[in-house]
């Protein structure tokens, strides 16, 4: 969502770099470009104009005249001036009532995605707060709007009310509180009915749910693309409806994200989820810290984590990394590692989390290096038998063009995928031997040291805080240093066991 805006920010700053000492006549050019940028990206005019006051405030400091580096002085102004627009330090969590059944309404326009934030929140609170949650739909205007929340509820692993056609939202609503009173339940959510068009019956409707249900959230579920329409939708719903959080659908769509930036500073409310897909489990948790992270091209290694955490099988884990500490990689486990890394979000979607990699992009997408190119390589590994795959050196010619066929390529792509295969075979030979020191080193290499280490990618501390302003104990790893990372699993260095190999004719060791 914010790509644009990275791209341009990461230009100024890259101008920024190389001086040395920074004049005021270069602070007023960058914070000029600054503001170009944001209002490009829809972000409301009277937002801009104090954001840009207060970082040209800042950066005409004493603190910035005298820093050994001004240059990263600056991002860490324009870092910290993103974080308070977008909400602060700390992120607002859901407020979950003492004593259950929580009540949250879900309120919105038509088309908005509020059917669909409801599934996901539903899946988001059963399986990682532990809660028996209910789901209620009260939208009785739109068709199917009732049935499909309840296959979202059943995808989710969620309770849905009963339907009963004919009933009023009011008369939903009070057998949806009975129903999760009697039941036990401890989260009930309640998908208001939206309309196209923001109108009094609607409003009506919604403040009559919300005086009967004493919701303890309210949500207002705003669609990302359409810019600065969800937040004059937001302040109007906010006039009507005791509103105490907003939740941004399509955030992996190709919008400006001013929405974003401008909702927080209009309304005086938290954003407190991102929609980023279309599956059932594609919600993040709103953090302004690791959004103004992406948005300065620091990625976020926290939702990286959180990803992979979420995709990783314990038990296939395990046995994986048995394997690899003996050094045996057949394209079984290639297969398995692309299959993760495109649940993970594919090419795209991890790249968008990796701290320093936005000058690697425009290369990559010259280079054809996209989700295709994973979706491609486990074609041709699934038209092997068995013994193929975990044998892949009996694969001669007649065999490789019996293969191409099935997988609808040439042989030229069976034989780059066996030689990709061949030299990550020979690294995790290599790194398995002296008992598995190798990973270790491997580790060392990419600066991953500890929490420290971690500290380095973005997770911990600001983008700012780089060499020149930087805490002295931040280790000598290759991001410390302030150089694009070497990717696991697409050709910059050695490979992280479960984020998948690199593309087709890249030679993961040839610098």
């Amino acid at each position: 969502m914010f790509e644009g805006l990275t791209e341009r920010l990461g230009g100024v700053f890259d101008r920024l770099a190389g001086r040395g000492v920074l004049s005021e006549k270069d602070i007023d050019e960058a914070m000029r470009e600054v503001r170009v940028a944001l209002l490009e990206a829809d972000v409301a005019l009277p937002v801009v104009r104090g954001f840009i006051d207060k970082s040209r405030e800042q950066a005409l400091g004493e603190a910035v005249i005298r820093a050994v580096k001004p240059a990263d002085q600056v991002v860490k102004i324009v870092y910290d001036g993103l974080v308070e627009m977008l909400g602060g330090e700390t992120a607002e969590p859901l407020t979950l009532a003492l004593n259950p059944p929580t009540v949250i309404m879900m309120a919105g326009l038509q088309g908005s995605g509020k059917t669909t934030m409801t599934g996901k929140l539903a899946l988001r609170l059963a399986k990682t707060e532990r809660k028996r949650v209910l789901v209620a739909s009260l939208d009785i205007r739109r068709p199917a709007a009732m049935e499909q929340l309840a296959i979202l509820a059943r995808e989710a692993g969620v309770e849905s009310l009963p339907i009963v056609a004919g009933q009023a939202p009011a008369d939903i609503t009070r057998r949806a509180l009975q129903a999760a009173r009697l039941g036990g339940f401890d989260v009930l959510i309640l998908d208001t009915a939206g309309r196209t068009t923001l109108d009094e019956a609607m409003m009506a409707e919604a403040a009559e749910v919300a005086r009967l249900a004493q919701p303890a959230e309210t949500l207002l579920v705003a669609d990302s693309l359409t810019g600065q329409d969800a937040v004059r939708t937001a302040k109007a719903f906010h006039e009507r409806l005791p509103l105490t959080g907003l939740v941004l659908t399509r955030a992996d769509g190709d919008s400006r994200g001013g929405a974003a930036l401008s909702m927080r500073a209009v309304t005086g409310l938290p954003i407190k989820y991102l929609g980023v897909g279309e599956r059932i489990d594609a919600l993040d948790v709103f953090d302004a810290r690791r959004v103004a992270g992406r948005i300065l091209g620091q990625g976020d290694v926290v939702a990286l984590v959180e990803r992979a955490a979420a995709e990783l099988d314990q038990s296939k884990a395990e046995s994986m990394a048995k394997r690899l500490a003996k050094g045996q990689f057949d394209l079984n486990d290639l297969d398995d590692q692309l299959s993760q890394m495109e649940r993970m979000g594919g090419v795209a979607g991890l790249m968008g989390l990796m701290p320093g990699v936005r000058q690697i992009k425009a290369q990559m997408a010259d280079a054809g290096v996209n989700d295709k190119i994973l979706r491609r390589q486990r074609a041709i590994i699934r038209s092997m038998t068995k013994g193929e795959r975990k044998k892949p050196d009996i694969l001669q010619a007649s065999r490789k063009r019996r293969i191409a066929a099935g997988a609808g390529v040439e042989v030229a792509e069976i034989n780059r995928l066996l030689k990709q295969h061949r030299q990550m075979q020979d690294a995790f030979k290599m790194m398995s031997r002296d008992g598995g020191r190798g990973f270790a080193r491997m580790a060392g290499m990419l600066g991953l040291g500890g929490p420290q280490g971690l500290a380095a990618l973005g997770g911990a501390r600001p983008p700012g805080a780089q060499p020149g302003i930087a805490d002295a104990g931040t280790p000598p790893g290759p991001i410390a240093r302030g150089e694009a990372p070497k990717l696991p699993g697409l050709g910059g260095g050695p490979r992280l066991p479960g984020l998948g190999g690199p593309p087709s004719g890249v030679n993961p060791f040839k610098r």
